[in-house]
């Protein structure tokens, strides 16, 4: 294994580059339930979890006072409810918290026209020039923070750092209320402790798969070959190989247009078709929740499975109407598995659910009708 203090001295070429740019990622403090505690009184210093109470319906947003329990967001609602018994329940009002997001955006707008939101309540912004003259990325974001608590009265972690990447670990850093920075000159040892688990995107299945060929932080994968790594996760190794060295070229992009709102979830164990239901339950409210932020209305139902080969498939829905609420879309998902014509003893290792063919697209849909594909497809470490 090479020495890190060499190494990392060898990459300086590398990373000298990513002065050039100076971006921020602002991430909203527990947005949905902090709207609601802002808004009624009562619900203040209280453990709130924003959801539909019921056995089906998952956790939307919970507050630091119901995540000392282990709530999170994603979660099913009747595990929150045994996590934290005396948690206030409190169903999402989507379009207010739209409203909160628009005028966050507006915040933003002030100081730079190159803003590329996430989702209502994260975005991210490249300052390298700014409207406002302000000398440092740094005091663009204390400033932007300081904008949000005056005038919405709400809280923003923010991290700065030479690409989005790093800004998206850095404003995880300090949260909630925190601003974390990352100088050029500092990536290299500030990466290298990092367990894998802080590379967005890789998860815990993820991680274990790593874990088993001796990786277990950022410095691991640093100390690793490009071929190596390509030989143990494909096109992931090459994405892997740059991001251990901070390298991450993926622009700013204002006004994105998202063609598939979507979410799945790798089983601990390979499963039945039929025991798929709870996660597409789970993953179908998770999507319908974010597809809420979208102005556009999506026509297209998705259902993708991974079988124990890795083989994919998809299962696509076009409607003549679609879906008014979150339980027709999920109803729909369901549906499309009576189109897997696989044998009833095959084994399934992941399921996601998805959201396409949105009104205003300029492009013909992407699924026009049912279509299955039989190859390997890694989800991505990190979507810029």
């Amino acid at each position: 294994m090479p020495d890190m203090a060499n190494a990392a001295e060898g990459s300086c070429s590398e990373t000298a580059s990513l002065g050039s740019r100076k971006i921020v990622h602002v991430d909203m403090d527990a947005f949905y339930a902090s709207v609601e505690q802002r808004d009624d009184v009562s619900l203040r210093g209280r453990p709130v979890v924003v959801a539909w109470k019921g056995k089906r319906s998952v956790v939307c947003a919970a507050s630091y006072e119901a995540r000392s329990f282990g709530v999170r967001s994603a979660m099913p609602a009747v595990h929150a409810e045994r996590l934290c018994p005396d948690a206030v329940f409190v169903p999402p009002d989507f379009t207010r918290y739209k409203a909160v997001s628009l005028a966050v955006r507006e915040i933003f707008q002030r100081h730079t026209d190159a803003v590329e939101p996430l989702s209502l309540d994260e975005a991210y912004l490249d300052v390298t020039v700014n409207k406002t003259g302000l000398p440092t990325a740094t005091l663009v974001a204390k400033t932007i923070r300081r904008q949000i608590r005056e005038e919405l009265n709400l809280t923003a972690s923010a991290g700065v750092a030479p690409n989005k990447f790093l800004a998206k670990i850095a404003s995880d850093w300090k949260k909630p209320d925190g601003l974390f920075v990352i100088q050029p000159h500092e990536v290299q040892a500030f990466l290298l402790p990092l367990e894998v688990g802080r590379i967005p995107g890789v998860g815990k299945v993820t991680e274990a798969r790593m874990e088993k060929v001796g990786i277990k932080t950022v410095g691991d994968i640093f100390a690793m070959e490009l071929l190596t790594l390509e030989d143990h996760f494909g096109r992931w190794g090459t994405r892997l190989y740059e991001l251990a060295r901070g390298i991450d070229h993926n622009p700013v992009i204002s006004n994105r247009i998202r063609k598939q709102i979507s979410a799945e979830d790798t089983f601990p164990d390979d499963i039945p078709l039929p025991d798929c239901e709870p996660y597409i339950r789970r993953l179908s409210e998770k999507v319908w929740a974010a597809s809420r932020a979208n102005e556009r209305q999506a026509r297209t139902i998705v259902l993708k499975l991974k079988t124990r080969e890795f083989s994919s498939l998809t299962r696509s829905l076009t409607p003549a109407q679609p879906p008014a609420s979150c339980e027709e879309f999920t109803a729909m998902a369901l549906k499309l598995r009576e189109r897997v014509a696989l044998k009833p003893q095959q084994l399934y290792r992941l399921v996601g659910v998805g959201l396409s063919n949105f009104a205003l697209d300029q492009k013909p849909p992407l699924y026009e009708n049912e279509r299955e594909t039989a190859i390997e497809v890694e989800p991505p470490l990190f979507a810029g």
